[in-house]
């Protein structure tokens, strides 16, 4: 099982970035996936996630209408549309897999983690 997650690096705030995660070694269709972040100091927060299928979406507080999370099951990889970028998002960003349908905050629900990627918005 591999998740590699991917598209981090250095942004001035109000620019954009798009972070992907490419899955294998399981069947990717089958899973929710979920988007964590931990900052410099801090426990890891939740950020978003998408179901299966990639219907109805969540998203943390912090980040909703800047953040969209969707996924292409065809091509194993789902993503996270990263705009309107503040410092205070900075941290490294993690991609999740939740085995079942359904999305959930809950980071214990999530079987398979990547290995995350760094995200910098400073001027």
């Amino acid at each position: 099982v591999q998740l590699q997650a991917s598209g981090g690096g250095l942004v001035q705030p109000g620019g954009s970035l798009r972070l992907s995660c490419a899955a294998s070694g399981f069947t990717f269709g089958s899973f929710a996936m979920g988007w964590f972040r931990q900052a410099p100091g801090k426990e890891r927060d939740y950020v978003a996630a998408i179901p299966w299928s990639g219907g109805t979406t969540d998203y943390a507080d912090s980040v909703k209408g800047r953040f969209t999370i969707s996924r292409d099951n065809a091509k194993n990889t789902v993503y996270l549309q990263m705009n309107s970028l503040k410092p205070e998002d900075t941290a490294v960003y993690y991609c999740a897999a939740k085995p079942s349908y359904g999305w959930t905050s809950r980071q214990s629900a999530y079987d398979y983690w990547g290995q995350g990627t760094q995200v910098t918005v400073s001027s």
